[in-house]
């Protein structure tokens, strides 16, 4: 059984009664640890408010008709706001107003040539591959406008069961093929993480597809090689399985919303 949630999404809430939503969520979350003993409460009130938001996770968020709202709405709360998106949009994407930028903007780029991409994407767009590449170049004509991140999901070659079975997207071959994709969008930051089998993932993929954090380092270094001194690793993360490679000259910390 195959999940897709389409692309006709129909009637869609408004940015603020989303977000308002989302805070008074989080509030009833969070309202039984008030009373625990020791607890800092100034550091409670500010945990109330969210301070990032991420669009990702279910489904396509570039298909949301009021997405630039949206994100206007969140920097007004004073909040950080991170757009995940496939590529598959990207007009919406090139079309933004300056002040309906996200903070950051992070391509999910887990293919690293046509064939692959055909298959792990499995679009219902017949030029998807050519579109997934003008996003790329999106990317790169929005730099210094916004956090630019490029973001590899990793998959082991060993045999499972399903159309995903014998593949992998981590050969030495593949290296110079992400490379070549990569200097396309001039990217701030690159992510080089572990494909986790969670959630309904596990229904395409087991757990033997997960490379260990020690073999994504591998991957993330030949990465760097490949890329001839532009970009270095800046940082990982061994529990969730990720190595993070930052351009010459980006700042690390974010600075602006």
């Amino acid at each position: 059984m195959e999940i897709s949630l389409g692309t006709d999404i129909g009637k869609v809430m408004a940015p603020k009664e989303i977000l308002d939503g989302i805070v008074d969520a989080r509030k009833k979350l969070l309202y039984g640890f008030k009373g625990r003993k020791g607890m800092n409460l100034k550091k409670f009130e500010e945990a109330l408010e969210p301070k990032l938001y991420t669009m990702s996770l279910s489904g396509e968020p570039t298909l949301y008709p009021y997405l630039g709202e949206m994100f206007r709405e969140i920097r007004r709360r004073g909040a950080v706001s991170f757009l995940v998106t496939n590529g598959m949009n990207p007009d919406i994407i090139n079309n933004f107003k300056k002040d309906e930028m996200p903070t950051q903007i992070a391509l999910s780029t887990n293919a690293p040539n046509e064939k692959l991409f055909r298959v792990w994407h499995r679009s219902s767009k017949k030029d998807a591959w050519k579109t997934f590449n003008e996003t790329l170049n999106v990317l790169k004509k929005l730099k210094g406008k916004v956090r630019r991140a490029i973001r590899l999901t990793l998959v082991n070659e060993k045999n499972g069961e399903g159309i995903f079975g014998k593949m992998t997207n981590m050969k030495d071959e593949h290296v110079s093929q992400y490379a070549n994709l990569i200097k396309k969008a001039e990217p701030d930051f690159i992510h080089v993480k572990g494909f986790k089998s969670v959630g309904y993932a596990r229904k395409r993929m087991g757990y033997n597809k997960q490379p260990w954090h020690d073999k994504i380092k591998v991957f993330a270094k030949k990465l760097e090689r490949e890329l001839g001194g532009d970009y270095k690793i800046k940082a990982e993360y061994e529990r969730s399985c990720v190595v993070m490679l930052a351009k010459k000259g980006a700042k690390l910390k974010i600075e602006k919303i």
